[in-house]
């Protein structure tokens, strides 16, 4: 490419024909180059990282809410009918207590369903011969505070004197535990791919300029600013991370639906209960756009930091 005619061709006429020319100024591979498929890997992985962490609130946040006030009593006795004397006792019980929302008596079917996978139990199978507690299901109308689990232990001693009463949140406590870490995680994940966008970005910018310091030369003797030099860059780098940023949603939205399907077929009601809402859904559409906006800022500033000190 001869440089100086297109450089006289820059700053001659009008904007537009400016502008055109300046495109032309400092050729770039674009879609031959690593940018696109650089920034396209990390867009993919913001995405996945981020419909992760998003999926990982909600599930925390539905599963959160229907165990707030959930209690669970165990009537656990080695003899068939003192077991379901007790829990019948215990729910008559539990349903005139202040604060119960709901009580109910687990079927005999759900449990079976419950221990079968464990235990090997079927229809055939006497299921009074093993020792499973009998179980009642509790929702109070509040939260289950420790005052309201004491309050129930204490009307729960002479009717079913071997209850035992547990709030469902203690229960998952290590779960929600081990969400909140993944969501941390999936977090910094997104910072570190954000910081590894700047610096590929950064490192292109800088590249370039070592690459056509001849020309921005020529473009300075000729009249040519900073400002104009920098945007030459920018519309370079804006066309390669809306490639990448394009490529990147779509591959990054392939792999989210791929893992969506693998954990709905686990067949856990609470991977199955929640996903992904429509506003999550537009944030992980925004990604590429922010991506964009990321990468041309970091190649403006880097150009004009880099062009004060070079000439």
């Amino acid at each position: 490419m001869n440089v100086l005619p297109a450089v006289v061709q820059a700053f001659r006429g009008e904007w537009r024909e400016r502008a055109s020319a300046e495109s032309r100024l400092l050729p770039q591979g674009k879609l031959s180059g690593p940018m696109p498929w650089v920034i396209a890997i990390m867009i993919g992985l913001t995405v996945v990282a981020t419909a992760s962490g998003l999926a990982l609130r909600n599930t925390a946040s539905v599963a959160s809410a229907d165990v707030a006030g959930g209690v669970t009593v165990q009537i656990v006795h080695g003899a068939p009918r003192e077991r379901d004397r007790q829990a019948r006792a215990a729910l008559d019980a539990i349903k005139s207590a202040p604060g119960v929302a709901s009580a109910r008596l687990v079927p005999q079917a759900e449990l079976d369903a419950l221990v079968e996978p464990w235990l090997g139990t079927s229809a055939g199978d006497d299921i009074n011969a093993l020792p499973v507690p009998a179980l009642i299901d509790v929702r109070l109308s509040g939260s289950a505070s420790e005052a309201h689990l004491a309050a129930l232990r204490d009307r729960l001693k002479a009717p079913a004197p071997a209850a035992r009463i547990d709030a469902q949140a203690s229960w998952l406590a290590p779960v929600f535990e081990a969400i909140g870490g993944l969501q941390w995680l999936a977090g910094g994940l997104i910072a570190l791919l954000a910081f590894a966008t700047v610096a590929t970005v950064l490192l292109a910018s800088r590249n370039a300029l070592i690459n056509h310091r001849t020309t921005i030369e020529i473009v300075h003797m000729l009249g040519g600013t900073d400002t104009q030099i920098a945007r030459i860059f920018q519309r370079s780098m804006a066309v390669d991370a809306a490639a990448g940023g394009i490529g990147g949603l779509m591959l990054g939205l392939v792999a989210t639906l791929l893992l969506g399907r693998q954990f709905a077929a686990l067949g856990s009601g609470m991977m199955t209960s929640v996903g992904l809402e429509w506003i999550d859904w537009l944030a992980i559409c925004c990604i590429p756009l922010a991506g964009v906006l990321l990468a041309v800022l970091t190649a403006r500033f880097t150009v004009l930091s880099a062009l004060r000190r070079m000439l």
